[in-house]
């Protein structure tokens, strides 16, 4: 009998006041799989990543975290397990760089055992994976969009969990930073982390993902090995675009290349 996967949810009915954005949905994080959620705008996805990470109550249905209900572990229990880089985050006045990745090993610390050469060690080890050590003294609020986006996800990967959900982590980056950011994933993946993610582009979830979950208006419509869901229909389907798949040539995964608009003769 297969071991259940460790994130998973059943029947989920997600909504915002009166506002249902998905109904019935059932989703399983394959463990230790690089998961990227992708979908039009409004289709769910990041509504989809909140509820995976207790940010969102479900209307109905549960999310299940090593065979418990999400919503019945303690706060602390769950950040020990699931890390999340949220979409956007407010950045308390005045904190420098290296403060707010240490806020990172917060689930980490006991009555009886505050601060720790681990915590120390967890925190520099951060820092170095995305590239923000020479900001250490910088204040949050100065830096760019860019670099505020490389510091908290180092503090989501100071909080050290085997599972963690990025929503949009690539927003604010350009492309050099956006692929710095998804081989740091990637990286992470590789060491055994199961990794969830919403991304935009299309290329990139195809380059990176093992396993997509494609969404549209609230419903999962695809999910799998981008190789073998990713069709031109799938993505008429889901994106209303019309194009052709070709292997990327530095991967070999699907890339899609959209159809050209037809130039009217001069």
């Amino acid at each position: 009998m297969a071991t259940p996967a460790r994130l998973s949810g059943t029947g989920l009915t997600l909504a915002y006041d009166q506002r249902i954005v998905a109904a019935g949905l059932d989703v399983t994080i394959p463990d230790e799989s690089f998961t990227v959620i992708i979908g039009p705008n409004a289709c769910g996805k990041s509504t989809l990543l909140r509820a995976l990470a207790r940010m969102l109550k479900p209307r109905t249905g549960a999310v299940h975290l090593d065979g418990s209900v999400i919503t019945s572990l303690p706060s602390k229990e769950v950040a020990r397990r699931l890390g999340l880089l949220p979409q956007s985050s407010l950045v308390p006045d005045g904190i420098t760089v290296t403060d707010l990745v240490a806020r990172g090993r917060y689930p980490h610390q006991r009555l009886m055992r505050q601060w720790s050469r681990a915590d120390e060690t967890a925190v520099a080890q951060a820092m170095r994976a995305t590239d923000v050590t020479d900001l250490a003294n910088r204040i949050v609020d100065e830096l760019s969009g860019g670099q505020r986006q490389r510091v908290w996800l180092a503090m989501a990967l100071a909080q050290e969990t085997p599972i963690l959900l990025l929503d949009e982590p690539t927003t604010f980056l350009d492309i050099s930073h956006q692929i710095e950011v998804l081989d740091l994933c990637a990286d992470l993946h590789e060491e055994g982390r199961t990794m969830v993610a919403v991304l935009h582009d299309l290329n990139q979830a195809c380059r990176y993902a093992t396993h997509l979950i494609v969404m549209r208006d609230g419903r999962i419509v695809a999910e799998g090995e981008p190789a073998e869901i990713v069709t031109p229909d799938l993505v008429r389907q889901v994106f209303d675009l019309r194009c052709e798949i070709i292997p990327d040539p530095q991967s070999g995964t699907p890339l899609i290349v959209p159809e050209a608009r037809r130039r009217v003769p001069a």
